[in-house]
Formats: structure tokens, sequence, C-alpha cells
């Protein structure tokens, strides 16, 4: 008999296979970015029906098979049903998770990364913070835990100190602490021009979520 792992994470993706599969996409404290396969998961009544979709956090039982995982329960803690009432939160959302994908690795220490995301997705759901800002929180925090920040990009006119203080302390603080600022509009264009720097030199195709994002704004 296969022995059984117990993870905790976060479900990035999830795709039908065959009729009533699913093969999903996990970002783990234990191991990193892993793929698994939830057998039957898509088949009313079934235990992992609702607990195999994006966004699901918690505990996933899981047996380690030659190729692939093997989803076999899931005790979830957090669902992050306030996305199904907030369409613009969960575009962003879906934005967060996609980067995730990108950015982590199997069997790497992704820790940091995972409570980045649980964080992020949290301040998305807080009513009265921009989310606009939170994004770019969100993406200086993952260059620099990824350990590509190269520091603020070279501009004609100076930086605002608003926006010099704002991105050291992205960098510098600890997740927990990250969302507990605002800033005025002139700090958050050049956070926008910042990210969209950094985006488009690190990053080597383009993000479909982030598409959809740009689409509701205009």
């Amino acid at each position: 008999m296969q022995e059984q792992i117990s993870v905790t994470g976060m479900i990035l993706k999830a795709e039908p296979v065959g009729e009533y599969d699913r093969r999903v996409v996990i970002l783990t404290r234990e191991r990193g970015k892993i793929a698994a396969f939830a057998r039957g998961s898509r088949k009313q009544g079934s235990r992992l029906l609702a607990s195999t979709n994006p966004f699901c956090f918690g505990q996933f039982r899981m047996y380690e098979g030659k190729t692939a995982y093997g989803v076999t329960e899931a005790s979830i803690s957090n669902y992050f049903e306030g996305f199904r009432e907030n369409f613009e939160a969960a575009c962003y959302g879906m934005y967060f998770l996609e980067m995730m994908d990108y950015y982590t690795r199997e069997n790497s220490d992704e820790k940091e990364m995972l409570k980045l995301l649980y964080q992020s997705l949290r301040a998305l759901l807080h009513q009265g913070f921009s989310n606009q800002l939170i994004r770019y929180i969100f993406e200086i925090k993952a260059l620099a835990l990824n350990g590509e920040y190269p520091g603020l990009p070279g501009r004609k006119q100076p930086y605002l100190s608003g926006t010099i203080y704002a991105v050291n302390y992205i960098v510098n603080s600890s997740i927990e602490k990250l969302y507990t600022f605002t800033v005025t509009e002139q700090v958050l264009e050049q956070l926008k021009e910042i990210t969209d720097i950094y985006r488009n030199r690190f990053m080597d195709r383009k993000m479909k979520s982030l598409e959809i994002i740009y689409e509701i704004q205009c």
C-alpha cells in the first residue's frame, strides 16, 4: 500500500481530466509547487468536489506515485468565498495565483511565497483597501522573495520620497505588515511605473489574468 503524506497549501490551478477527474497545481508549505490528480473529484457527491478548486487553502492528504501525486482527502480552512461576490477582487486573485504558478518550483522552499499569497488574497477581500496598491505590493514583494529585486529603476525625474519609502518598506518588511499603509495617487502611479518595468524585464510571457484586469479597468 502506498504511503500517504499530508501537506498544507493552496490550489493555484485546476483543470478537468477525462470525464470525472481533475489535475490540480498546489503551492505547498512542505514541497513547494506540486501537481496532483484528484480522481473522481468532478462527480456529484464527491468529497473532493468543492475542495479541489482554485483559492482552496488547507490540508491535503495524498499519495506519491511514480510520476504524479494523487489527492485522497482535503480539509479546507479557507475557500475565499468572498471572491464569488466581488468580481474585480476575484480577477486580481486569479492574477496572484497565476503569478505564483509562474514563480514557484517543485521541491523548493516556498513557505514565504505561500504566506505572501495568502495574506494578499485576504487583503483583496478587505473593504476600503485599493486593489491596485495590493497588486503593486504583491508584485514587488514576490520579486524580492524570488531574489530578483534589482533596486529602483533609473528615471530622468527623481522618484517621490513617498515612493522610495514605500518600495523600501515593501522589500524589507515582514509579510504580516505589508498591507498596513496607503499612498497618494502620485505615489500609486509611480509604483505602477516601477512594477511595469520589473514585469517587462523579468517575465518572459504575458499573464492572461492581467489582461482581464486591464479590460475591466477601461
